[in-house]
């Protein structure tokens, strides 16, 4: 295998494989990735053998087709310090030569029948949407998603695909987040797909190999595995087994008590006061009253501290308290400018209106008077 390719292009098709490529393996197969030249493309695959990335390589010139399996993080650094524009990867007496302009390394190279095969973008019962649009709904939710051990269930995110729209949620029992957008209702029909629960890292991966935020991003979800195509890469994914908890049981109804203030003056207020608070009672008081929130927090041995925001209040005087960290991830994400939130008492669960098609829902926390 011999191809001539343009240096920056390889270095970030590396990076990205990179993403997925674990760096120690009981499997060491699976370290390297797995460079495929054919007659008019080049592919770069890896895997960790529960997601897996094919990425076609740009501006590239193909002289002796072939595939070879390489360290995956030395060919990486490597090709990150070349200097010149061109980078030639060819293979010599079993060994694979990188090389641009006066520099060279020489890479060991493994078997290419030991590496693990890799499903193909499967083109039936496709939806469509925006990868822009797609990210966006990744963005919103997948920081939700359970990451210590417990429920297997609530590690991934829920992709539904039903009604005319393409839903996301993600919950570690403590918060809930829930995105949508809308799609062809025709596709979403002859798409047949059941929901699925999709490991964060496939999405967040299918996330960075988007190079243009208004090309399409196609949707294939299968009996065990899901595809996601851009313009230059295939994510295969294995689905997660499990029952995902029922979300919409979560989200409230109606409520008592309605607050709406700018997004990004009550995240700044929260970062201030939740200062004084411990690692390990993180928690701040909201107070409302007509036209103002106070927010509250306290720590022993810290002391205590205090913020107001102007806002629109719906309700009684009312108080309910939070993990701070867990609003604040939520308006990290918001972007309509404003925030609402509803609530019916202290002890209930706060249901956050982000923007369009976005809604957050954190449980409250008990703080002694």
């Amino acid at each position: 295998m011999k191809i001539l390719c343009d240096r920056e292009k390889l270095r970030d098709g590396l990076g990205i494989v990179n993403n997925v490529i674990p760096t120690k393996s009981t499997k060491p197969v699976i370290e390297n990735v797995c460079i495929v030249a054919t007659d008019d493309a080049v592919e770069l695959l890896g895997t960790d053998l529960e997601c897996a990335v094919r990425y076609k390589l740009d501006d590239v010139k193909v002289i002796e087709p072939g595939p070879v399996v390489i360290p995956a993080r030395v060919a990486l650094d490597f090709v990150r310090d070349l200097g010149g524009d061109t980078v030639s990867i060819a293979t010599a007496d079993g060994n694979c030569v990188i090389s641009s302009e006066d520099d060279s390394c020489e890479l060991v190279c493994v078997d290419p029948d030991e590496f693990p095969v890799i499903s193909r973008f499967e083109h039936t019962h496709t939806v469509t949407v925006q990868a822009g649009e797609f990210g966006k709904l990744v963005g919103r939710t997948a920081f939700a998603a359970a990451r210590e051990a417990g429920r297997y269930a609530m590690h991934g995110v829920l992709l539904e695909i039903e009604n005319g729209a393409l839903r996301l949620v993600a919950t570690d029992g403590r918060r809930l987040a829930l995105s949508w957008a809308t799609i062809d209702a025709q596709a979403a029909e002859k798409a047949r797909a059941k929901p699925a629960i999709v490991p964060t890292r496939g999405l967040q991966l299918a996330c960075r190999v988007i190079s243009d935020p208004l090309d399409t991003m196609e949707i294939h979800v299968g009996e065990n595995q899901i595809g996601l195509k851009t313009k230059n890469a295939e994510i295969i994914a294995r689905l997660i087994d499990g029952e995902f908890p029922r979300y919409a049981a979560v989200i409230p109804k109606d409520a008592a008590n309605t607050i709406e203030a700018d997004a990004a003056l009550l995240a700044r207020k929260i970062r201030l006061v939740a200062n004084v608070t411990g690692v390990d009672a993180r928690a701040v008081k909201f107070k409302a009253e007509k036209g103002e929130l106070e927010i509250f927090g306290q720590s022993v041995g810290r002391g205590e501290a205090r913020a107001r925001v102007p806002v629109e209040f719906k309700g009684d005087h009312a108080e309910i308290a939070f993990n701070p960290d867990f609003v604040i991830d939520g308006l990290k994400n918001c972007d309509s400018g404003s925030v609402r939130l509803q609530f019916n008492e202290r002890t209930s669960p706060g249901k956050f209106t982000l923007g369009d098609q976005y809604v957050y829902v954190v449980m409250p926390i008990t703080v002694d008077a």
